[in-house]
């Protein structure tokens, strides 16, 4: 008996022992001149037993580089990097020779949107949202001065809780994600506006579908013949930032200024989020954040639900006649939080914030770099004449990318 015991405790120990294809090491340095780029082996596809992650919900977050794993010590360069390197050749033309990041300004804890860069002036305008709400103005970065300083903005007529936002033909136009009955003396409601930033003047084009209020417009983007796409999600009346329920479903549209029609183009997302536009105009980018499906719509304010829920970006094409959306399919899951702000930069790849960082995607979908933060990024815009410097603005802090990853240059 005691042999039989003995023989099937070695047969256990040579199951363990004998645990196959396992990355190692995990994570390493990618050059001794690079100390805070790490690269991950293979994805850590396989990875030493025992590893754990925790899941995320709303009081904690949890990061890929917080992953225990007891049995690879180089695991631990991954939660001390800036940079994440998934593919080293294309990781390598991301980021250039001499990638950077810089925490430049602390600001509240409050969610941050709708970054917008005015090449004109060398400037970038963002939004302050809630907690608490009803906060009027925006912030406003000036890139003219070294080092940059940080301001309050305030247009004229004001606009309530920007919560996306994009330039073109010298515009900035924002997703106003406020409604109140009487917010800086005057009644606003969820709706697109167009800020002259040359004037200081600020337009509505669009706050109703047939006398509905819109919930939120999250994010949206321009397409070159004019027409504007955006997410209605219910995030508003969740964040406090207004003071009637959703009254329509979560969905996308399409809005054409020159004409005043208004098209719904998607609405099986739970809670579209970000959106975006390939260069060649063929591919359009959504992500579905509804990590608050068993949230509370009874009252505002009310807690989201653990993020086990979706937190997808989703790929469609773009009909000939730009027009209508066809073949949705899963993109990206999100690594670590939400897929928030969306952009493609100019060789396609498509860069999402999520989380505690921002991670950049090839045109097929995989993770190729994440750069890694110390705080919740809602949203970034690239600037600068060159369009190799990326802002990113959230819950708490604003910092500054330098890498080799060229945004497009929005006209």
């Amino acid at each position: 008996m005691r042999a039989a015991i003995s023989a099937f405790i070695l047969a256990v120990c040579g199951v363990v022992s004998a645990q196959t294809g396992v990355v190692s090491p995990l994570a390493q340095q990618c050059s001794p001149s690079l100390p805070k780029v790490v690269c991950v082996n293979k994805y850590a596809s396989v990875m030493p037993y025992h590893f754990f992650r925790n899941i995320s919900n709303d009081t904690s977050s949890s990061t890929f580089g917080s992953t225990s794993v007891p049995n690879d010590t180089s695991f631990a360069l991954v939660d001390k990097a800036d940079f994440l390197v998934f593919d080293q050749k294309r990781g390598q033309e991301i980021l250039g020779s001499e990638p950077s990041y810089e925490f430049i300004f602390h600001v509240s804890e409050a969610v941050h949107e709708a970054p917008v860069y005015v090449p004109s002036q060398n400037k970038l305008y963002f939004s302050q949202l809630s907690p608490p709400p009803g906060y009027l103005p925006q912030l406003l970065i000036d890139l003219n001065h070294d080092p940059p300083t940080l301001s309050e903005y305030l247009s004229d007529p004001p606009v309530y809780a920007p919560n996306g936002g994009t330039y073109h033909n010298g515009l900035i136009y924002w997703g106003a994600a406020g409604g109140n009955n009487s917010i800086g003396g005057t009644e606003q409601r969820v709706s697109l506006r167009t800020l002259d930033p040359m004037t200081n003047k600020s337009t509505t084009i669009l706050n109703n579908y047939f006398g509905y209020y819109f919930n939120t417009i999250d994010d949206l983007f321009v397409h070159p013949n004019g027409d504007v796409w955006f997410t209605d999600p219910d995030y508003s009346w969740l964040m406090g930032l207004t003071d009637t329920p959703p009254q329509l479903g979560a969905a996308t549209y399409r809005f054409t200024p020159a004409t005043g029609a208004l098209h719904i183009v998607e609405d099986s997302l739970a809670q579209p989020n970000g959106i975006a536009l390939a260069p060649d105009n063929r591919t359009v980018y959504i992500s579905d954040t509804g990590s608050d499906e068993a949230a509370d719509l009874s009252s505002p304010g009310a807690a989201l639900s653990v993020s086990i829920s979706k937190r997808t970006v989703y790929a469609y094409d773009l009909s000939p006649h730009n027009t209508y959306l066809t073949n949705k399919r899963p993109f990206y899951r999100a690594q670590e939080g939400v897929p928030d702000g969306l952009k493609v930069a100019k060789n396609g790849y498509v860069v999402t914030a999520a989380g505690q960082g921002v991670d950049v995607l090839s045109a097929g979908g995989e993770v190729l770099v994440r750069v890694r933060t110390n705080y919740t990024v809602q949203n970034f815009a690239w600037v600068g004449e060159g369009r190799r410097e990326v802002w990113l603005v959230g819950m708490g802090g604003i910092s500054r990318v330098r890498w080799g990853l060229q945004g497009q240059e929005l006209r």
